[in-house]
């Protein structure tokens, strides 16, 4: 089996589903009608996306998705035949392909271990476009991690340069660097967030150029094809928000070479499966250069079977059980590079994020939703009615992708307008505003908008997009929100209690008057005082749940002194005030300059500091997850810490909840 470059093609029966959300639930309504047994994988509180699965197994963390070891224990307990792993988590992983048909001999939906290792590398794939003459733009030809070598190299080429991680992803480990003392800074943080630790450089095609990508299908014997192309420009980050098909780049020879060169590169390496082959282009100077390879199945894959006629994964699902491209579900339309279909999709991926606070996450539980319907709209989503479902610093934003298509350019813009004023989501924040702004502008409309006109505009965006959310009537959705809105207040008010380390309570045990038992054989006696002291907060959100370490002190007596026992309690409600989701952490006031506020919501990785530290500006008083990237919160000020947050490290803590206060040396003696 070592010589092997994939796992052989064969028919599939049970099939594990190694991802969650939206993609789970994709993924899951193709191979039901395959007729594949379907199991899927969930954590507590994230499992939504199993509802239609066959099979649901709970995993003990978010962290088991990454974990190859115990993926194969799972196949090999439930004797599952084939993976599936959507995208992101393991999906462009060599060793979980090789490991998964090596030791449980199961296929891995996809292209095979060989092809993943030489196409989901940057640099190996950068080589492989030189050998298929593709333009590549000039970069460094090996990895590295040195400051002074990348400085050399953009003295050499000039800037702007890019510097990417080599096993980098979703906008990790990509910066981009226009000057010379932009650039350590750049590099150290790029370098932090690639697990290899390894970067390569390369002649930034960022000013004017627009990202299109091709949609490859191979079926590991040399035969290849292609859906058309995507284009991908309007992103943030790197990471793409907004995805069109066919490109409105109006070059449409140029697009036809960019399409050949992808199929000339797949072919060369006999690719099997979907590929997503990615190019920057200029259509004003009309060069183009290859960028990268995406060896598996893309978040945008959608607007290329609305515009193709094809289901994807039924189509990666039949390529993997011996299907060549005729057999694979692909549409009998003639596929001419230079000639697209008479028809525009779009896909508008709607995630829980704060854009006014730098789109960071907004975390809470969405307590209701409203998507559109009619003509030519699809929704593709994990949420359930009447199913709770949670956005946590777990998992990435995305709630769902909105997919709209019509037979002109025209068309499709105004129907996505008018789908996006018929969707609401409740209890999160999200990007619905910057989403209709980008619809309304006027460069979207002309199809003028390239890699950097998000970031650019987005001020003027966001503010267009909040004229169209005002300007709409209230629908039956917002009065609901509405209403539901006054009981979660209502519940968060009298959920408000802030308490703190070094709260008491005499408490006063004595009989019931009222129990039959205690009137007949206990004579009157004088109640018992005890005392319960508070002395950590773990987690407070009560009356829904309280979590705490107390002292609890019985009272002395003649024949027994006063004894104190140290317990961790913890409340759970049972009632209807469980499903008040606001947290009870003590907020932030930002006119006192004393506190320091966690600016965005994630979970809490680590409190650095402790009451009575001396901290200087500047200085990380804890740190936030966010969709994998940690980030600093610090505090503004120097002084005395005479308050910090006291919470479970792992738990999700919110915007605006105060992390510290720090008072300085003048204020301490002015209140003694």
């Amino acid at each position: 089996m070592s010589n092997m470059s994939r796992p052989p093609q064969r028919p599939i029966k049970r099939l594990l589903i190694a991802n969650r959300g939206e993609i789970a639930t994709r993924i899951i309504s193709s191979a039901r009608e395959l007729g594949i047994d379907t199991f899927a994988i969930y954590t507590p509180g994230d499992g939504s996306h199993t509802s239609r699965a066959a099979h649901a197994i709970e995993l003990p963390s978010s962290a088991t998705f990454m974990n190859i070891s115990a993926s194969i224990e799972l196949v090999k307990k439930y004797e599952i035949d084939a993976v599936h792993p959507g995208y992101g988590f393991l999906s462009e992983s060599a060793e979980f392909a090789k490991r998964m048909w090596e030791e449980a001999g199961a296929v891995v939906v996809g292209p095979g271990w060989e092809i993943l290792a030489r196409t989901g590398d940057k640099l190996k794939a950068r080589a492989l476009a030189a050998e298929c003459n593709v333009p590549v733009a000039p970069a460094l030809q090996h990895p590295t991690s040195s400051i002074p070598e990348i400085l050399a190299f953009a003295s050499r080429i000039g800037y702007p340069i890019m510097v990417k991680a080599v096993d980098g992803g979703g906008g990790r480990g990509i910066r981009l660097i226009r000057d010379s003392e932009s650039l350590p800074d750049a590099v150290t943080r790029a370098l932090a967030e690639s697990p290899s630790r390894q970067l390569f450089a390369e002649k930034a095609a960022v000013d004017g150029f627009r990202h299109v990508e091709v949609q490859i299908i191979g079926d590991g014997e040399g035969g290849v094809s292609h859906l058309w192309e995507r284009e991908c420009s309007i992103q943030r980050r790197y990471q793409k928000v907004v995805e069109v098909t066919p490109s409105v780049v109006p070059d449409r020879k140029l697009i036809s070479k960019v399409i050949e060169d992808a199929l000339r590169m797949a072919k060369h390496i006999n690719y099997l499966s979907l590929g997503t082959f990615e190019f920057l282009l200029s259509p004003n100077t009309h060069t183009y250069y290859f960028l990268e390879i995406n060896p598996r199945l893309q978040v945008e894959h959608t607007i290329t079977e609305s515009i193709s006629q094809t289901d994807l994964v039924k189509t990666q699902l039949l390529l993997a059980s011996g299907a060549n491209l005729s057999q694979c579900g692909l549409s009998p339309i003639p596929r001419n590079p230079a000639t697209p279909p008479p028809v525009y999709s779009i896909q508008l991926r709607i995630t829980a994020e704060n854009v006014q606070s730098n789109w960071t996450l907004s975390i809470g539980k969405i307590t209701l939703f409203q998507f559109p319907s009619g003509n030519g709209i699809r929704v593709d989503t994990h949420l359930v009615n009447g199913y709770p479902s949670v956005v946590s610093a777990d998992y990435d934003s995305l709630i769902a992708k909105l997919i709209v298509t019509a037979p002109t350019w025209d068309d499709v813009v105004r129907k996505a307008q008018r789908a996006l004023e018929d969707t609401e989501v409740v209890g999160v924040k999200t990007n619905l505003d910057v989403l209709r702004g980008i619809t309304s502008h006027r460069d979207f409309r002309d199809g003028m908008c390239n890699t950097r006109w998000l970031e650019t505009e987005q001020d003027e965006l966001l503010k267009i997009g909040q004229q169209v959310t005002a300007s709409l009537r209230t629908s039956m959705l917002g009065q609901q929100s509405a209403s539901t809105s006054s009981q979660i207040q209502s519940l968060s008010a009298s959920s408000s209690t802030l308490f703190r380390k070094g709260d008491a309570w005499s408490i006063t045990l004595a009989p019931s008057a009222s129990s039959s038992s205690n009137k007949t054989t206990c004579p009157a006696q004088p109640p018992v005082i005890h005392h319960l002291e508070l002395t950590r907060v773990l987690r407070n959100e009560f009356p829904t749940s309280l979590s705490a370490e107390v002292l609890f002190t019985t009272p002395s007596t003649p024949s027994q002194p006063a004894k104190s026992t140290a317990y961790t309690v913890t409340l759970s409600s049972t009632t209807s005030s469980a499903s008040s989701v606001s947290s009870s952490h003590r907020r932030g006031d930002p006119s006192d300059p004393s506190h320091v506020i966690i600016p965005f919501s994630g979970k809490l990785v680590e409190v650095l500091i402790d009451e009575g530290d001396v901290v200087k500006d500047g200085d990380v008083i804890c740190v936030i997850q966010q969709m994998k990237m940690e980030l600093e919160v610090r505090t503004n000020r120097s002084g005395r810490v005479v308050w910090v947050l006291e919470v479970e490290d792992g738990e999700d803590v919110g915007e605006g909840v105060l992390g510290a206060v720090v008072e300085d040396v003048g204020e301490e003696r002015a209140k003694l």
